[in-house]
């Protein structure tokens, strides 16, 4: 199994990154959400894989972070009728906070919005994966790991930002793109209050 792959990007597109590693070019399905991480054409990237073997082909995606990977992996293997192209899809659309976010809170509304994504899969999202993501919207695969743990503590700021700015009239999809972009600038370890002002900017 291949979990990850580090090299250099010599191409990328909002869905697709072309990364070379001892003279080959791996092509890898990415979500709009990591394509938004990469840096620029000619430096070292490394994406976390999952490799969806099928009958006549095999596909490489790639995420930023391990966590991402876990949970595009989850939804293909837990959820009737979403596979790794409308996975792919839900997380181009929506940050992972977000993602957890709207899963815990029983949203369908707003994952319904996501491109290809009726109400029937999104509720279907929310029924298959509501037990597998805690109260403060962080996915649980076992024991609580100390990067796991980072990981609920940055989801925490990153949903509590775009909740404020849903309080103040953004809807949940255009909220969760603005605080992604001010955490671009400021970093995943800025807090809520300096995501909410660079949001707002």
């Amino acid at each position: 199994m291949i979990t990850s792959i580090q090299g250099t990007l010599t191409s990328a597109t909002p869905l697709r990154a072309i990364i070379e590693l001892n003279g080959f070019g791996y092509e890898v399905n990415i979500p709009v959400t990591t394509a938004e991480k990469l840096p620029a054409t000619g430096e070292s990237a490394k994406l976390h894989t999952l490799v969806v073997y099928r009958e006549d082909s095999q596909t490489m995606y790639g995420f930023a972070s391990t966590a991402e990977r876990d949970f595009f992996r989850m939804m293909i293997e837990h959820v009737s009728g979403v596979g790794p192209k409308v996975a792919l899809t839900i997380m181009s659309k929506l940050s992972l906070p977000a993602l957890e976010s709207a899963i815990s809170a029983g949203d369908i509304a707003t994952l319904s919005k996501c491109p290809g994504i009726g109400k029937k899969t999104a509720e279907r999202l929310v029924v298959e994966l509501k037990s597998k993501v805690s109260a403060n919207g962080s996915f649980q695969t076992g024991a609580t790991t100390a990067s796991e743990g980072k990981h609920a503590t940055d989801n925490n700021r990153h949903s509590d930002a775009v909740l404020a700015l849903t309080a103040l009239g953004y809807k949940p999809a255009d909220a969760d793109k603005a605080v992604r972009n001010a955490a671009l600038v400021l970093g995943v370890e800025a807090t809520t209050e300096k995501l909410i002002k660079k949001a707002l900017n």
